[in-house]
This record gives structure tokens, C-alpha cells and sequence, in this order.
């Protein structure tokens, strides 16, 4: 089945629970409105479904190749990027100043939402794009903006982030890329990177790396990481490129998913590229950004861009897999239905199980696109509103938002493309109907940029034990709103997702309360339930969302609008209410009583 893009509930959720329309009335947004939502995602659609979408099962299939230090994508790729450039879709949310169209993250996160869905191999490559111009946004110099920005924003080049290295994975402490200073202020680079995502590819004419590396005599530890561009080919003073920097892929991983993306073993300064003609010779050629020392500072821009990006992956690949199992489920007869309303076999989805299977993936999906578009509503609104006390607030909401919309989205995505193999029954475990790709391509969220245990560490410490739970509280007093809302309907519906919405919101708050009070005194039991908090969060978040749109939905029922899509989304809220809301009160149970047992054996007991 080919992807089709949910305009209808993305729209949905841009307008009713977003607000495109005030964030329009923000400065530099004022042509951003709701039409031109609608039109720029009609737009991303069109190309997504029938450009890159297609590729998807070719590069599952036929991967990227590396031979001779050289990495050719999979056939039809680089075509593809070069019209995904050319339609300007890398620069759709970076300013107009560096040749962006100056979008707002709420439109920008709807249409990294479906190049996803339709290839996620393929999408990576934009993505870490993104995260690079965000960190040169920040903390580059005048020159280096000069430099890269318009070539990174036009998509002409591409952007990586080199963190990881083979002894230094989540504990960026142990980096070990070293950077000599030279006196025309340059640096040179030594050292191995892993896991580079696209670190090397066909598609652009040169590549921007993004390095942590540590200078000659910085301080051990997090504070002496300096951050550096290093260009695959250097680059003249006329912006032309030049000879090649000596920066090598000397291998590709062979991995369970995400195949056509090369992810790249990178080897800086070995001296290989002296033998390339006009090649640097020892040492790769890096530039540092910002000051010294302070390069996870600024790489945390990048990450923190990434973790949004790859939180909306999860919500992408759920959509495809739901889409696939919707469209299997229609057409595989098998077995009579029990309530005999068909006689005889019939399409399985009449059956009552996998109607529960179908309205599950549905609704994580759904639950999860309305909480991402409206975080991303809170981040345009930190950047661009006038009154600062607005902008704190909404960053607030924003920065707490992120390890939600990483972590459990991602989660989730788990759990949703592995119900799309089970509604595949044995033909899911078959790769030729695609079901299996998703699942395998999925598994990868929930590790990179930040596995789900350091979304939250992230969301335990920084976001809730820091301030005393004082931006948790804030948000549970808003969810309260909804539930007073709520509770003037008379409907079936809302009733249910009242009482499911209410419970979540007090087991969130005993659980807040408890890391608030016990987090200095009992570190042990507050990290043992910190992924079940962020399950517990992530859950309510986008049940509090789908509760305020059963509301909107009711008030365009009563009005006879577009009745069959609001129906739809009352139903999929109360089973979101009743099937998956309702685990919160569980897990508030593990985190406040069950931190003993996590610990209770000893380690030789394993």
C-alpha cells in the first residue's frame, strides 16, 4: 500500500489545538498562517508520496554501499535529493536571512512528519542538516556562517553530528578526539568517530561534520569538549570547493534497520587524504565554533533539535504501519465474524481483536502528533513572542515536552509496528508485504540521539527534581482546565475521558511530588522509576491533547461541520481514554512503591 499523508489530522491539529492563527500574529510569522499551512502541506505531500515514498522499499532492499573509502546511496536517492533541494524543503524553518523560508516549527514538524513516513532512511540525511544549521545559527562566526549556512540551508550540502566514538557512547566524558591549534587559527583534527549518520553519500557536493574534539591541555571531562566544523572538501574564499580534507569513511555499519542510511565509521587526520590529489595531508582541517571548552554547549543545540526530530520519526513510522495494517486488514479474508454480520469469511477487520489492534495504533498515533504540534506551537511562540515572560513560559513547556516527544513517542512506535506485523498475522513476518521494515526500522528510535532512559534521566533531572516540579505542577493545572471543560458535556464520550484524564493527572502529580521531595535523598528510587515516569508523562500529554479534541470535535458536530472526521476523532479519544490512558494509575504504583525491588538483587545475582 502507497502512503498517503494525513493532511486532514495534521491540519487538524495546526489549528484547533496549536493555534497556527495566533502564532501568525507572532513577528515574522505574519504570513504563516492557516492557509499557508494548508497549502505548504499539500505541497509536502504530493512530493513525499510520489518521490521519495517509492524509494522506501529500494533501500531496504538495495542499500548504501561502501567501497574504496566511498559511499554510493541507493539508486534513485541522490535524483530524489536534489529535487528535495531544489523544492527548498531543507530551508522550509531556517530564516530568511541565510536563504530559509522562515516557516514556523509547527509547519516544519508536520512536513518532517511525512518526508519520514514516506522514507526514513532517506529523511536522516535533512534531519542532522538541520541540527547542523541550528548549532552554526547559534554559536558560529560571522565567517563560518558566511561559509556553510547558505549552502547547508539551500541543501546543496549536508550536515553531520560527530559525538560517539567506540569508547565514548552516552558518557561524552571519554571523548578522545584531539584538536592542535595552528597559528592561521585553524585546528587539526585526530581522531575516530562511529555511528555518523550519512558521514558520507553521493547526494551533495560536500559534507559539514560537526565534531566534539578536545584542544591540547583542555580540562578532563565534559568541560574541555570544544566543538569544530570540518568540511569534507575545504572550501575557498570564493565559496567553491577545493581539495579534499583529510576526513575518511573507512566503513559503513550493516544494521537490523534503516539500511539505506550510511552510517559511517569516520577517521580524522590519518593521513589517507595526502594521497588523493591536492588532498590536506595529516590531519583533518577543523574550525572551531563558538569558544573553546564549550562544544557539548553548543552540540546540546544540535541534539536538542535532533531529539524533537527523531520523537516525530516515532510518529511517522506508527502512521506508515498503521496506514499498511489498515489496508491488510480490508482486504485478507478470514473466518466468520463472530457477531454473524457477515455470513461467512469476511475481511478481518470486522473481527473485534483486530479492530482493537487497528484503534491502538490509531490513537498512539494520533495521541502523539497532536502533543508534537503542540510543543511545537510553545517553541515558536518562545522565540518570536514579544513579551518575555510569554517566551519563558512557552520554553519552559517546550524544553519539557522534548524528552516526552522523544521518549514515548518513540516507545511507541515500537509497540504500534509491532502490532502492524501481528494484524499482518504470518504474512508480517514475511518481508515481501513491508510490514516487517517498518518494525525493524522502528527499533532505532528509542536508541539514538538518547536512548529512553537519558530522555528520563533528562526528564527526572532537569526538567522536574530542578525546579522542584514547579513546571510539571504548571502543566497539570492546565490539564485541570480540560477536565473542567470536559466536565460541562453531557456526552458518553467526554464523560469517559473526564474520568480516565482526572485519574492520569492525580497519579502524574503523586509521582512529580515524589522525585520533588526524594530526590536528593533517594537517587536510587527516583532513576529506578524514571522511564516509567516519562511513560507515565508522555501518556497523559497526548491523552490530554486527544481531550481537547473531542472538544473542539463536539463543538463542529453540534454545528453540523465536517461530521464523519470529528465523529472519528470523539471515538479515537475515549478509546485512547479507556485502553491506554488508563495504565497511568499503574505506573504511578511502580515509581512510587516498586523502586525497592528494582535493586533488591545483587549485582552477583545476575
Amino acid at each position: 500500500m502507497s502512503y498517503k499523508a494525513p493532511l486532514d489530522d495534521m491540519l487538524f491539529d495546526i489549528r484547533h489545538l496549536a493555534g497556527i492563527d495566533e502564532i501568525a500574529k507572532l513577528p515574522g510569522f505574519e504570513e504563516a498562517g492557516f492557509e499557508t499551512a494548508q497549502a505548504v502541506l499539500e505541497e509536502c505531500a504530493k512530493f513525499n508520496e510520489g518521490v521519495i515514498a517509492p524509494l522506501n522499499v529500494a533501500g531496504d532492499r538495495n542499500p548504501s554501499a561502501w567501497k574504496a573509502g566511498k559511499v554510493t546511496t541507493t539508486p534513485g536517492f541522490k535524483e530524489a535529493f536534489a529535487q528535495y533541494a531544489q523544492g527548498g524543503w531543507q530551508g522550509l524553518q531556517h530564516p530568511v536571512e541565510v536563504g530559509g523560508q522562515g516557516l514556523p516549527k509547527i509547519i516544519g514538524a508536520a512536513c518532517g512528519e511525512m518526508i519520514n513516513s514516506a522514507n526514513l532512511s532517506f529523511a536522516l540525511c535533512p534531519l542532522l542538516t538541520d541540527g547542523a544549521i541550528e548549532a552554526l545559527l547559534t554559536a558560529g562566526s560571522d565567517e563560518l556562517k558566511a561559509t556553510y549556512l547558505e549552502k547547508l540551508v539551500s541543501g546543496e550540502w549536508t550536515g553531520t553530528m560527530n559525538l560517539t566514538e567506540p569508547q565514548a557512547g552516552s558518557d561524552l566524558s571519554l571523548v578522545r578526539t584531539r584538536a592542535e591549534p595552528k597559528p592561521d587559527g585553524s585546528y587539526r583534527i585526530f581522531g575516530t568517530k562511529i555511528y555518523i549518520t550519512y558521514g558520507d553519500h553521493d547526494m551533495a557536493a560536500n559534507i559539514v561534520h560537526l565534531t566534539l574534539a578536545r584542544v591540547s591541555g583542555a580540562p578532563e571531562g565534559v568541560k574541555g569538549i570544544s566543538l569544530f566544523v570540518v568540511p569534507k572538501f575545504m572550501v575557498g574564499r570564493d565559496g567553491a570547493v577545493g581539495e579534499r580534507n583529510d576526513v575518511e569513511c573507512v566503513s559503513i555499519e550493516h544494521k537490523l534497520g534503516i539500511k539505506a542510511s550510511p552510517t559511517a565509521v569516520l577517521q580524522f587526520g590519518d593521513g589517507t587524504a595526502a594521497s588523493n590529489v591536492g588532498g590536506t595531508g595529516p590531519g583533518a582541517v577543523g574550525y572551531l565554533v563558538g569558544q573553546e571548552n564549550r562544544g557539548l554547549e553548543y552540540m546540546f543545540i544540535m541534539m536538542n533539535a535532533a531529539r524533537y526530530a527523531v520523537g516525530v520519526q516515532g510518529i511517522a513510522i506508527a502512521e506508515r504501519a498503521y496506514q499498511k495494517a489498515v489496508g491488510y486488514a480490508k482486504d485478507r479474508v478470514q473466518s466468520r465474524p463472530v457477531d454473524g454480520s457477515v455470513q461467512g469469511s469476511a475481511p478481518i477487520i470486522h473481527h473485534p481483536d483486530v479492530r482493537r489492534m487497528l484503534m491502538t495504533m490509531r490513537a498512539y498515533t494520533e495521541g502523539c502528533r497532536a502533543m508534537a504540534t503542540v510543543a511545537a506551537a510553545a517553541y515558536d511562540a518562545s522565540h518570536h513572542h514579544p513579551d518575555a515572560e510569554v517566551r519563558k513560559q512557552n520554553q519552559a513547556f517546550y524544553e519539557f515536552m522534548v524528552p516526552l516527544i522523544k521518549g514515548f513517542s518513540t516507545e511507541m512506535s515500537l509497540e504500534v509496528t509491532s502490532l502492524g506485523v501481528q494484524v499482518h498475522g504470518g504474512m508480517g513476518f514475511i518481508e515481501e508485504t513491508g510490514a516487517a521494515q517498518y518494525y525493524r526500522d522502528a527499533r532505532i528510535l528509542t536508541i539514538y540521539e538518547g536512548t529512553t532512559a537519558i530522555q528520563a534521566n533528562d526528564l527526572v533531572g532537569r526538567k522536574t527534581a530542578r525546579d522542584g516540579g514547579r513546571t510539571a505542577m504548571a502543566i497539570a493545572g492546565q490539564i485541570e482546565q480540560t477536565e473542567t471543560a470536559l466536565a460541562k458535556s453531557t456526552s458518553v464520550a467526554a464523560g469517559a475521558v473526564l474520568k480516565r484524564l482526572a485519574a492520569a493527572r492525580k497519579a502524574y502529580l503523586d509521582v512529580v511530588g515524589f522525585i520533588a521531595t526524594s530526590s536528593k535523598t533517594s537517587p536510587n528510587a527516583i532513576f529506578a522509576g524514571s522511564v516509567p515516569y516519562l511513560m507515565l508523562a508522555g501518556n497523559l500529554m497526548a491523552g490530554w491533547q486527544l481531550a481537547r479534541s473531542l472538544l473542539v470535535a463536539q463543538d463542529f458536530i453540534a454545528k453540523g461541520v465536517d461530521v464523519p472526521f470529528m465523529q472519528a476523532k470523539i471515538a479515537t479519544a475515549q478509546f485512547y481514554a479507556e485502553h491506554i490512558l488508563s495504565k497511568v494509575p499503574g505506573l504511578r504504583d511502580s515509581v512510587v512503591e516498586g523502586a525497592d525491588s528494582v535493586m533488591a538483587l545483587p549485582i552477583d545475582a545476575f
